[in-house]
């Protein structure tokens, strides 16, 4: 099963090798991960998207909590959260296919942010289900280039 797990941790050099060598010593992995600044400046925060059983990930929850730079472990797949990833998807711009390409940028919310003649760059932002919902719409066009920012999330208790 995907786990998010969300962590604050001291915003010092090495803390993001600390936690990836954590995961990397113990055969875990991670399928996203992303880490930036609060807006307390001495911290960061950092969310991890990791596959694995109820147990397995209980034992990298402990694991992350032992780490002198973690302040906080939260798994916010087992609180009610809200998680977002963007995306930036290069396509080629066909004249044949541009009818169809707005048809489906519309039709999942998409936003172009980047014209040329020949490519169109779009966003998509959202669950990462509507990221690869659009990405499967856009089979049938040539895909030149996609890069995905990774999960990112709050709790939406006032607690955490």
């Amino acid at each position: 099963m995907r786990h998010i797990i969300s962590l604050q941790l001291e915003n010092e050099s090495g803390a993001l090798s600390r936690v990836a060598g954590l995961f990397s010593a113990r055969g875990f992995n991670i399928e996203s991960l992303t880490v930036a600044p609060t807006n307390d400046k001495t911290l960061s925060r950092m969310t991890i998207v990791s596959i694995g059983d109820n147990t397995i990930i209980e034992q990298i929850i402990k694991q992350l909590d032992k780490l002198i730079d973690v302040v906080k472990v939260t798994n916010l797949t087992a609180t009610k959260h809200v998680e977002r990833e963007l995306a930036l998807i290069k396509i080629n711009n066909n004249p044949n296919s541009q009818i169809e390409i707005d048809s489906i940028i519309d039709a999942h919310g998409a936003k172009i942010v980047g014209v040329s003649a020949d490519t169109y760059i779009v966003e998509v932002a959202g669950k990462s289900r509507r990221i690869n919902d659009f990405l499967m719409a856009c089979d049938t066009f040539e895909i030149l280039e996609i890069s995905r920012t990774g999960v990112t999330g709050v709790c939406q208790k006032k607690e955490y």
